[in-house]
């Protein structure tokens, strides 16, 4: 099974280019909704957070408040160094083993979003990484509009990201979104018809894929 990781910053557009995958069949794993799941009651990641932030963090319903945990955590590097050391061990395995049942179901493809991809050193989990950049004053006017962020909050927020050429750097195909949707969509449209004929050509050298 050939796997694509997809990155971006925020308000990059990662959700469009997820959405061509899905139009397409294609399955995929969203890392966002693997972190929620390391948060459920009676994880391993569940009982680690707690006992590294305490039990204020519990809430009534037995669940983890996520506006109390980001309390201890916003704007504390260190603190949030703590969590994301729990955190995203647990989504990679999560991840790990979804891959691995979507490659015993006989997929051909697979798409793993996540927009810590290089942060939590997950690139080893894909063949190739697809990255979506968008120029920062742009990410800036997506944030005010979408979010209901100030200029400096939203700015603030996209400073403490990788840089888009850190990202661009990285990765195998870079897709820009300073544009139009259309334009967006052509442009993932474009490597898509890349990555049908290397996976055709794979395919005809005798690899398994």
């Amino acid at each position: 099974m050939h796997v694509i990781g997809l990155t971006g910053g925020i308000a990059s557009g990662k959700s469009t280019v997820t959405n061509f995958f899905k139009e397409r069949g294609v399955p995929v794993i969203d890392a966002d909704i693997l972190g929620h799941r390391t948060y459920d009651p009676g994880t391993d990641t569940f009982k680690a957070v707690v006992a590294t932030f305490g039990d204020d963090l519990v809430a009534a319903d037995g669940t983890i408040d996520r506006r109390v945990l980001g309390g201890k955590v916003f704007g504390k590097p260190d603190e949030l160094k703590k969590l994301t050391d729990i955190v995203w061990p647990g989504i990679r395995h999560l991840a790990s083993a979804e891959l691995a049942e979507l490659a015993s179901e006989g997929n051909g493809i697979a798409l793993l979003e996540a927009a810590v991809l290089f942060e939590a050193g997950w690139e080893d989990l894909v063949d190739e990484i697809w990255v979506v950049v968008v120029e920062p004053d742009l990410a800036v006017k997506r944030l005010e509009t979408r979010n209901g962020l100030d200029e400096a909050a939203a700015r603030a927020r996209i400073n403490s990201q990788l840089s888009n050429a850190e990202r661009s750097g990285r990765a195998h195909i870079v897709i820009e979104n300073n544009g139009t949707l259309e334009s967006l969509q052509a442009s993932v449209q474009e490597a898509w018809n890349q990555l049908e004929g290397r996976l055709g050509e794979s395919s005809r050298g005798g690899s398994s894929g």
